[in-house]
């Protein structure tokens, strides 16, 4: 049987897209940055807590999305101590997921997520 979607062109963004958003070095600094050498020379260095602040999770975005709406913001859960990173691991080969010292661990940050929100 012959499927109809199989000859079907990988769309020129997605193609492109990936290309650009594929690290060649990573050095995570658990309380501190992560540093990201791309392919395309360019480097990106994210400081820990805007990285935690930027959690893709859907969680984290809905709750992003709240407070704009809101003139008071309450960061939740408990930040007695410093956020740190306390592991990291690669994805496949598409992303990095982040387990925070404040027990949340859901959100997986690819690439193409981290080179879009790459501090300037």
């Amino acid at each position: 049987m012959h499927c109809p979607f199989a000859t079907l062109p990988t769309p020129v963004s997605y193609v492109q897209m990936s290309q650009y958003a594929t690290p060649a070095k990573l050095s995570l600094q658990r309380d501190r940055e992560l540093k990201i050498q791309w392919d395309d020379g360019a480097q990106s260095v994210y400081p820990i807590l805007y990285l935690r602040a930027n959690c893709p999770c859907a969680m984290c975005r809905q709750l992003r999305e709240s407070q704009k709406k809101s003139r008071l913001t309450v960061l939740p859960g408990n930040h007695s101590q410093p956020i740190t990173a306390i592991s990291a691991e690669m994805v496949g080969n598409y992303a990095l997921r982040i387990e925070w010292s404040d027990n949340h661990a859901s959100g997986i940050y690819s690439f193409t997520y981290l080179k879009e929100i790459a501090p300037k």
